[in-house]
């Protein structure tokens, strides 16, 4: 008993300390954020610099980090309550139909913060509810989901594509931005917005840790140990849904944070949700941060959207979890 109480503490050691580092390097990412300028890497020191660095960089960064953090944690929340290591919000279609949902309110000239962010979430939930009616299918199997959400990804891409096609040029303009990803147009109260849609379901998220793991070993399993599977994956999806859509209604679509962080925080720090959640989203913050940074400084003065480079780092990252995934959990 001693002996597995000694093992049990120092597990918990080794988590706590790959948080701090985590924490460490998501501070660093924020650090090179604030730095990265469109002329090379430097710090303010003129007034307009200094004016510059407060209305631009600082809410990009802090949108970065928000964003990051809020992907992160809603695919994490996804393969834990589909029990899928490949769901995520882009996989799974969310993305494209949070992303709809803001291209939708730009046409119908609905621009307030909230009405964007409100008309993203309920596209992004009326999408993962479709998912999770496919989970509860007879003999459904982990391919059937991805399936399904990329069925429906391509469904809303040309939903929004048809917007496009029937907007003004202004409104045809702001789509491709959701459609490529950028950080650079949000301002703080856009900022609250998505703070409010990703922070304030992270405590919940947490509460759930316990549950989540129980579900791990299968819903006979969760069951037995007297968790209400149905409402801790619905509550799963509808939260879920919150995080991805508030990331997506004002930065558009950002790929594979969501399929990248979870997995690279699980290899860190292992499968217990108490810990898989905080080191996803310091992981997602680090990674869509350092990105955005990467972004305005490889072609600067050209800033490339964030979409595409975060697409660079993680389709490899994606095929290498499609072939170790097919023999391990297919």
């Amino acid at each position: 008993m001693a002996e597995w109480t000694a093992g049990y503490l120092g597990g918990q050691g080794r988590r706590q300390r790959f948080l701090a580092v985590l924490l460490c390097l998501a501070v660093l990412a924020a650090a090179l954020g604030l730095a990265a300028g469109p002329h090379g890497i430097a710090l303010p020191r003129t007034g307009l610099e200094i004016e510059m660095f407060w209305a631009l960089r600082l809410p990009r960064v802090v949108l970065a980090l928000l964003i990051g953090s809020g992907l992160a944690m809603a695919g994490g929340l996804s393969q834990a309550v589909l029990r899928n290591p490949l769901a995520s919000p882009f996989t799974l279609g969310i993305a494209s139909g949070g992303a709809f949902g803001a291209a939708l309110a730009i046409i119908l000239g609905v621009l307030s913060p909230w009405a964007m962010a409100a008309s993203a979430f309920a596209f992004a939930l009326s999408t993962s509810l479709l998912v999770l009616g496919l989970a509860r299918l007879k003999n459904s199997r982990p391919e059937t989901l991805i399936l399904g959400g990329v069925a429906v990804m391509f469904l809303y891409s040309a939903a929004t594509s048809l917007l496009q096609y029937v907007g003004t040029e202004h409104q045809t303009q702001a789509i491709v931005f959701w459609s490529f990803g950028n950080l650079g147009r949000a301002g703080w109260n856009e900022i609250a917005v998505a703070a409010a849609m990703i922070l304030l379901p992270a405590p919940l998220l947490l509460k759930l840790a316990w549950d989540l793991n129980a579900l791990a070993g299968g819903d006979e399993a969760a069951a037995s140990l007297g968790v209400d599977v149905g409402r801790v994956r619905l509550l799963g999806i509808v939260l879920s849904s919150l995080m991805a859509a508030g990331a997506i209604a004002f930065a558009g679509v950002i790929g594979f944070i969501g399929l990248v962080a979870p997995h690279a925080a699980r290899m860190c720090v292992g499968s217990d949700h108490r810990y898989l959640f905080p080191a996803s989203a310091l992981f997602g913050a680090a990674l869509v941060t350092a990105a955005d940074a990467a972004a305005r400084t490889i072609w600067a003065p050209q800033v490339i959207p964030i979409g595409i480079v975060t697409s660079f780092l993680g389709v490899p990252f994606f095929f290498w979890l499609l072939l170790r995934s097919s023999r391990e959990y297919w």
